[in-house]
């Protein structure tokens, strides 16, 4: 299994892109381009599928992405292009929290699964998802920090360094917003 690569980014396109890696060009597909820049170095997790066609190597920033992403693809009748396609429509963190929270109108209208599939996914991951359920304020709160133009890692700096007394989403994410000023 390749579970890590690091290597310089000869070219992004929609859905992938090209990692030098010991004078090999690896395509990576992946959900979110963002992190890479084109001439830079990357370090990316991965998740190598092997199918009878032929093998296609998954790319993700974070360790606990790809843990994520792993964790979908242990979901009956759910592949790699599916799971990554749920990564691209929505933050890890915010498809944690509704999977922990059971919601399933957040897994078929802003993910875009099909009832059934959205169900199944639900029924097949709560348990396995408890200790990756973050509280439904804090979900919110990070959602609206992206939406304000926090970066993904910023607005899980920010839930993460908010004090245990602060209850309820506005006043989360009220301090969340004046401790990173």
């Amino acid at each position: 299994m390749i579970r890590q690569i690091r290597g310089n980014v000869l070219s992004t396109g929609p859905l992938s892109a090209i990692i030098e890696v010991a004078g090999f060009g690896m395509e990576v597909r992946m959900s979110s381009l963002e992190t890479l820049t084109i001439g830079k170095e990357a370090a990316l997790f991965t998740y190598l599928a092997v199918k009878q066609d032929g093998m296609e190597l998954y790319g993700f920033p974070t360790a606990e992405d790809r843990d994520f992403f792993e964790l979908i693809l242990s979901v009956s009748g759910v592949g790699p292009k599916t799971a990554q396609n749920v990564l691209r429509r929505a933050p890890r963190e915010a498809l944690e929290g509704a999977i922990g929270r059971k919601d399933l109108p957040y897994l078929t209208k802003v993910v875009g699964l099909g009832k059934k599939s959205a169900e199944k996914m639900l029924v097949e991951l709560a348990d396995k998802v408890g200790s990756y359920a973050h509280d439904a304020a804090d979900t919110e709160v990070f959602d609206t920090l992206v939406a304000l133009g926090y970066t993904e890692r910023e607005a899980r700096k920010a839930i993460q360094g908010l004090p245990e007394g602060i209850a309820g989403k506005e006043a989360r994410l009220k301090a969340a917003l004046s401790a990173n000023r």
